[in-house]
């Protein structure tokens, strides 16, 4: 009974210890998970690169409103003075 008992009792660990992944699988998993980090990285530096150009092509568009603001001021005062 003993015997037997024991044959179980290994058999059931060697399944347990079956069933988990391989060493394969778990380094196929941490190379997912460290693709995955780099593509989510990759992907956040190209919207704060996309955002930093939002920035700057408002500011330019501001600043070019306001030299085309400056120059139909002076054509309108040069107008004024010729009349």
């Amino acid at each position: 009974m003993k015997k037997v008992l024991s044959i179980v009792a290994i058999a059931a660990t060697m399944l347990i210890i079956s069933c988990g992944p391989s060493a394969e699988d778990k380094a196929k998993i941490d190379k997912e998970v460290a693709d995955s980090i780099a593509n989510e990285e990759a992907m956040l530096m190209e919207l704060e690169t996309q955002k930093a150009q939002a920035m700057q092509d408002s500011l330019a568009s501001i600043e070019k409103m306001k030299a085309d603001s400056l120059a139909a001021d002076s054509v309108a005062k040069a107008g004024m003075k010729k009349k």
